[in-house]
């Protein structure tokens, strides 16, 4: 017998199993087909509500609530995740005096940290919300059944239609014309699309190069609100200042021929300070020397004149009692008929109708130290650190040594013990 013929009883009898169990489910088709679509339709069920929906009925939960100022589209049914990974379902969303309050059924087996925020968010811009938890780290205290999540510590979506409401704000700030104008430059010629290359390209080099200075560019900012701030803590004062200014104006506008004649003037007027000048430059070159010596003396008394004109230990100032004394269309002032102390230097008097002024003697000082009674003079002036005093005479100086005689020059008046001779002949 070949090897064909003894292994064909074998697939015989399978063959016939297969045979009788496709002609029997030919003639009870329609039945199968039945049998087929409840048995996907229990696989599918099975797999949405097990697998999809990750229902489980055995699974243990605990109940969170969450206040929220508004629901941000948030709904019951919807997940509620950690840090994006679901862990429960939102069962149910109420209205309360004052807000709502959003019932989380969370597993119990998960671990949310009870810091942090939580945030309802969508998926995308056709909604799909979700409470989302966000807490600050990974340590406890956790969540525990019943906990409750304040307000303050909640955040919502901004909803559509705000986001709506502000877009036509912008919007109704944008002029169609200014904007239709915009688009029909963009767009004129073949050139238009280089040009807004040539803008946007513009304004990426500008980006960047802030970038790369955005150091700088915090501060100024800093800086310019400061800037910003002094100059609206200045604006009364600046308003005043701009109506004197714009008074001025007007005074100055009402002299406008005046100005104009006094610039016709000018040419002939700095001509003939031209011609002064040229003519006197060799004085003024002696006049200039002299006025740096002046200038030197000068600088060692800023100090008592600053103390003169701005006095600091005392209340006004000489200019403004020289102004206070002119007013009401005259001239003012005080006489005071009360003996005052005098200090008496103890040198030579000289009568004050001699007529040929005798120099001034150069150690002249108050022997007196009592502040209270001798508050002026060089002595009190305010002078550099490490000046000398004014006071008694250095050792072998006599203490009426005068000063140095005026120097007599070729336009100097002779004047003589019994006065000049008359009539005096001018200079010239």
């Amino acid at each position: 017998m070949s090897p064909s013929e003894r292994t064909r009883p074998l697939l015989a009898v399978p063959a016939r199993v297969v045979v009788g169990a496709a002609r029997l489910g030919s003639r009870h088709r329609s039945l199968l087909s039945c049998l087929a679509l409840l048995l996907t339709l229990v696989v599918g069920t099975v797999y949405l509500v097990f697998g999809a929906l990750g229902v489980d009925p055995t699974a243990a939960t605990m109940t969170v609530r969450v206040h929220l100022a508004q629901s941000g589209g948030l709904l019951a049914g919807q997940n509620v995740t950690l840090r994006g990974v679901p862990i429960g379902r939102v069962e149910s969303v109420e209205l309360t005096p004052t807000g709502l309050v959003a019932t989380a059924a969370i597993d119990a087996t998960v671990r949310v940290p009870a810091d942090g925020g939580v945030r309802v968010a969508s998926l995308s811009l056709a909604g799909e919300q979700y409470l989302d938890f966000r807490p600050a780290g990974d340590n406890g205290p956790y969540l525990t059944d019943g906990a409750e999540i304040e307000v303050e510590r909640t955040s919502t979506p901004v909803p559509l239609w705000q986001t709506l409401a502000q877009l036509d704000t912008t919007l109704a700030q944008v002029d169609p014309a200014r904007l239709a104008a915009i688009v029909e430059e963009l767009g004129v010629s073949a050139h238009g699309p280089g040009k807004l290359a040539d803008i946007i390209d513009g304004g990426i080099f500008l980006v960047s190069t802030l970038d790369s200075v955005l150091p700088q560019t915090v501060g100024l900012l800093r800086d310019s609100r400061t800037v910003l701030t002094t100059a609206a803590a200045a604006a009364p004062g600046l308003g005043e200042f701009a109506g004197d200014a714009a008074r001025l104006m007007s005074g100055v506008e009402a002299k406008t021929g005046g100005f104009v004649d006094l610039l016709g003037a000018a040419p002939g007027t700095l001509a003939a300070l031209d011609a002064v000048m040229a003519q006197n430059s060799p004085a003024v070159v002696d006049l200039i020397g002299n006025l740096g010596t002046v200038a030197d003396m000068a600088n060692s008394r800023v100090p008592a004149l600053r103390e003169f004109f701005f006095p600091t230990e005392r209340a006004g100032s000489t200019l403004g009692n020289l102004t206070a004394a002119f007013h009401d269309g005259g001239l003012w002032g005080l006489v005071n008929l009360y003996p005052r102390y005098s200090c008496d230097y103890n040198l030579p008097r000289h009568p004050p109708a001699r007529p040929d002024f005798p120099e001034p003697y150069i150690y002249t000082h108050c022997a007196n130290e009592d502040p209270s009674v001798l508050i002026r003079g060089a002595r009190n002036a305010p002078r550099p650190p490490g000046a000398r005093v004014p006071g008694a005479p250095p050792p072998g100086q006599a203490a009426d040594t005068q000063a140095i005689p005026t120097p007599l020059g070729p336009w100097s008046i002779p004047l003589t013990f019994a006065g000049p001779e008359l009539p005096t002949p001018v200079p010239r």
